[in-house]
């Protein structure tokens, strides 16, 4: 019972990653609450402006814009292995759902997905391109996923599941994430 308590939590350690706090919950709520007022035909009153990533800029929206927003919803969510629900997300589960529900199909793990689309420099990445990590040194498999939100003055904004921040957005810059990340795909 003990060596199956102490599997379960080195899964849980290692399964998505562990991020540092990048910004505060209420941003997130903010440009979640924005983005869904505008989606639905409404005026967003003048609220605190954010660096938070939300698609409500542009008039067009690409399918890229409509799965960002669709995963921007679940921004807050807890981290829960193998999870796919409002309950809790997993990284892999967090853009199975949002491509999912685009009638985009993507396998279930970010190991998996890191198969899929085409390879791509990482100073060609756009909205709704996918990034792949390593979050486990003594590992050398693709173990984290996140997408592409907003790519602005040679930063790259990524939302993604992490076990210690659920699903929240962070930036490429930050020294954790750019010393896991592998490669990123294009599959739009």
């Amino acid at each position: 019972m003990r060596r199956l308590l102490l599997i379960l939590w080195v899964l849980t350690i290692v399964g998505c990653g562990a991020s540092k706090k990048s910004q505060a919950i209420t941003e997130r709520t903010i440009s979640v609450a924005a983005a869904d007022k505008e989606r639905r035909g409404e005026t967003p009153k003048e609220e605190t402006k954010t660096d938070t990533p939300s698609i409500t800029e542009h008039e067009n929206f690409t399918k890229a814009d409509e799965v960002i927003n669709t995963a921007l919803t679940f921004s807050g969510v807890r981290y829960k292995f193998g999870g796919t629900t409002n309950k809790g997300m997993d990284c892999s589960g967090l853009l199975y759902v949002s491509f999912g529900e685009h009638d985009v199909k993507l396998p279930r793990t970010s190991i998996h997905m890191a198969e899929e689309g085409k390879k791509i420099k990482i100073k060609d990445v756009t909205k709704g391109d996918l990034l792949f990590f390593k979050t486990n040194k003594r590992s050398k498999r693709i173990n984290h996923v996140g997408m592409v939100v907003k790519v602005e003055n040679d930063e790259i904004k990524f939302i993604h599941a992490s076990t210690s921040r659920g699903v929240t957005v962070s930036s490429l810059h930050e020294g954790f994430w750019n010393q896991a990340f592998v490669k990123a795909t294009r599959i739009l």
